[in-house]
């Protein structure tokens, strides 16, 4: 059973119900698509949505008698906003027809690993160097087990803009040490010391959620999962068409990236609004746009 099947709405599902489910899914799915497996075989993937932009896929081949013999399933929520335009590497698992996307995201300070969701696409385009290198940005999304709402840092105009000039600056240098600039290596070292002495400071009488606006890093021993800490910018309350359940669809801004996460209302703590700030683990998925 799927670890992520709850956050789309199916949280108390039993096996024999869930082999009904892909039934359903394979007999009518919402999308379907197929492209040909770094084997040659054709590779197909069914989609059923059980409510605004979440749902489940299978994916696996068709046989000579068109009967479709699933691989494997996962959970999926797609979001809508282009979260990053960096050039993403695309790897594929070891044990299955399945990707990662790989890129490194200046604004957050990490590599992004995610879990790729339009692997038909990928297939399709990716001996085609010109597409491969020219995506039209990456919109990525998040499906929780866990979470919490925490209240805002109360913030005024002029800390806000100053905040903006100040991560301008700093992805600035971040592209120019990239490129191997050493006086910006240089004051990134030296930025970085003097953040861990304010924050010494800070720590002995003030509270670490107080301090720390948002974080976007590693979470556990998987490559795709991660620990966030983001600002609410809009929310939805949905239900699954089949369950019945509730799931809370939230957009959130974390560093200046955009994307979205699904949670089972029954796994959130709180109640999110737009300005408060949304804490929990997410696995990651994304979905490279391509040029037409």
């Amino acid at each position: 059973m799927h670890k992520f099947l709850r956050s789309v709405g199916f949280s108390n599902i039993k096996k024999e119900e869930l082999q009904q489910i892909f039934k359903n899914i394979t007999e009518h799915p919402t999308t379907q698509k197929a492209a040909e497996d770094s084997e040659g075989n054709e590779f197909a993937e069914l989609s059923k949505n059980f409510g605004e932009f979440f749902g489940i896929s299978v994916r696996g081949t068709y046989q000579e008698d068109d009967t479709f013999d699933m691989d494997y399933y996962y959970p999926f929520y797609c979001g809508n906003t282009i979260s990053t335009n960096e050039i993403p590497d695309v790897e594929k698992h070891a044990e299955k027809e399945s990707y990662a996307g790989v890129c490194d995201e200046i604004k957050i300070g990490v590599t992004l690993i995610f879990y790729l969701q339009n692997v038909i696409e990928y297939l399709s385009v990716k001996n085609n160097k010109v597409y491969q290198m020219k995506p039209n940005g990456i919109i990525l999304s998040g499906l929780s087990t866990e979470g919490k709402i925490i209240l805002p840092v109360i913030k005024n105009e002029n800390k806000k803009k100053r905040n903006e000039q100040n991560r301008a600056e700093r992805n600035h240098l971040m592209a120019a040490a990239r490129n191997g600039d050493e006086d910006a290596i240089e004051n990134l070292t030296l930025e970085d010391i003097d953040m861990y002495s304010l924050l010494s400071r800070r720590i002995l009488h003030e509270d670490v959620l107080s301090i720390v606006e948002n974080y976007f890093m590693p979470y556990g021993i998987e490559s795709d999962q991660y620990s966030v800490l983001g600002e609410i910018t809009d929310w939805k309350l949905q239900q699954n068409e089949y369950t019945g359940e509730e799931v809370y669809l939230i957009d959130i801004s974390c560093n200046d990236m955009l994307f979205g996460i699904c949670i089972n209302k029954k796994d959130l703590l709180g109640e999110p609004a737009a300005g408060r700030r949304f804490k929990g683990n997410i696995w990651l998925q994304g979905s490279i746009k391509y040029q037409e």
